[in-house]
């Protein structure tokens, strides 16, 4: 399988690679530094670059236990390429999730440990994540917004780490989500996303390294999704108002 560095180099966002295998539109690369995708965020997008010419990477698709890097153009490049991962694009997903976990921190605390059933993140600055919560009062779920950005002030150090998924499974609130499993790695380990003080639970994602860089956020609605389901808005203000 090709080698992601997208959480052991957070940072980096151009990597020298050889082309492994090439179908039209669609390239598998001896290592990568774009983030797949998964958990409601989407894939990294970016640029591939080679001596013949250059196209977009518009996405990551998992297939026979490989990702394949997703090109704008049918074109099939060879040899050795640059891939570049878009870093505006990285930037607003990491604000995103990391403002999704913060959000779930709460929402676990306020509401007796309240499981998640669905995320979702888009490009328009706006993510959407679901909880069960039969007979939740919504009004609750909306007044935490200032507590949100309380959290964002406070600028608190974002964290990560590998533990055994057993290990993980025996620590109450680390497993998060009511329905999906966390991603392992091939050793069997998890990764823990930490917010000091705040929050540690399983996730594959990219973050940021501390909640004062997710900038201000709102809480744009709350939603009934059926009698055990609240689903909640939140958006990047900047870029919502």
């Amino acid at each position: 399988m090709s080698q992601y560095l997208c959480h052991e180099s957070p940072d980096l966002f151009e990597v020298e690679a050889e082309v492994v295998r090439a179908e039209t539109g669609r390239v598998l690369l001896s290592r990568s530094s774009f983030y797949p995708g998964g958990g409601g965020q989407p894939a990294d997008r970016g640029l591939l670059h080679w001596s013949g010419g250059e196209t977009a990477i518009t996405g990551i698709e998992a297939r026979g236990g490989q990702m394949w890097h997703l090109l704008a153009d049918p074109v099939l490049p060879s040899g050795a390429v640059t891939a570049k991962v878009d870093p505006v694009f990285r930037a607003q997903m990491c604000r995103l999730h990391t403002s999704l976990h913060i959000a779930n921190a709460l929402v676990f605390q306020e509401f007796d440990g309240s499981l998640v059933t669905g995320v979702q993140m888009s490009d328009n600055g706006v993510a959407r994540i679901d909880f069960d919560l039969p007979d939740a009062d919504n009004e609750r779920l909306r007044a935490l917004e200032p507590g949100i950005n309380d959290v964002v002030h406070q600028d608190l150090a974002v964290r990560t780490a590998l533990v055994p998924l057993s290990e993980a499974a025996q620590e109450e609130g680390t497993l998060r989500s009511k329905a999906v499993t966390p991603p392992t790695q091939a050793d069997g380990r998890v990764r823990i996303v930490e917010i000091e003080g705040l929050d540690r639970q399983a996730c594959g994602g990219t973050h940021l390294t501390s909640t004062g860089q997710a900038g201000e956020l709102k809480i744009l609605k709350v939603e009934n999704k059926g009698r055990h389901n609240r689903r909640l808005r939140i958006g990047l203000v900047e870029l919502v108002l």
